[in-house]
């Protein structure tokens, strides 16, 4: 069996990914969690990960890291994570690759947090940007392939690079269009999905570096975590 190495619900936004597409496609792994030290993890997360950041998935002998990586590694090995239809295939891979490597705005004024509401401080050009971007990947897509999920009636990778995006929508009332906002709620209802907010909103961890971030983006209005210890 497939071990997946994340890191704390709240705040791991590349743990996710790989996470929930595993845990919708049913593909089985054993869960292990590790705890975030700061923003900088390297050190410790070198003892498991080439790269020193989380996800990492292990198969057998064989270490898997990176979000992206792990998608294709899985992809070769299971159906479903890539559409079947060509066209949406293709589309899908080219919205994964373009969040994977793009969105810096959206990553660094926006910060994970699965269980607060945050009123966003003023929007930064650049964040503007993201976030048109986003509402067309998302119109685009369900409008091209008909929906009810990014590339076409099923779950696929294209969704869960974007899952995390869809606690941000929530977390900071990002504006989306009609099509991008039933389906940032569909995401949200996905067992896998209210699986892994329950396990946020149970962690009473905090860490610094990602508060100090979150305190950046905005003014939290509502926090529904775990009282800290």
């Amino acid at each position: 069996m497939y071990k997946l190495i994340t890191a704390n619900r709240n705040y791991s936004s590349w743990s996710l990914r790989p996470w929930v597409l595993m845990r919708t496609l049913g593909i089985a792994f054993a869960d292990e969690q590790v705890t975030f030290a700061g923003l900088d993890n390297y050190s410790a997360f070198r003892s498991f990960a080439p790269n020193g950041m989380v996800p990492v998935l292990v198969d057998g002998e064989r270490t898997v890291w990176d979000s992206l990586g792990i998608m294709l590694y899985l992809a070769d090995r299971h159906d479903g994570v890539w559409p079947a239809d060509e066209a949406a295939k293709v589309w899908a891979q080219c919205v994964a690759c373009e969040m994977h490597s793009g969105f810096s705005a959206l990553r660094n004024d926006c910060t994970m947090n699965v269980g607060v509401r945050v009123r966003r401080n003023p929007d930064s050009d650049a964040l503007k940007r993201d976030m048109h971007r986003i509402a067309e990947i998302f119109e685009e897509g369900l409008g091209r392939f008909g929906g009810p999920f990014l590339a076409g009636p099923g779950f696929t990778a294209a969704d869960a690079f974007f899952a995390p995006v869809a606690f941000r929508v929530r977390t900071y009332e990002i504006p989306l269009g009609p099509l991008g906002r039933d389906w940032v709620q569909r995401l949200l209802e996905l067992p896998a999905m209210r699986e892994w907010e329950e396990a946020a909103l149970a962690d009473s961890y905090r860490e610094m570096g990602h508060e100090i971030e979150l305190g950046r983006a905005g003014t939290i209005t509502q926090d529904f975590r775990a009282v800290p210890a």
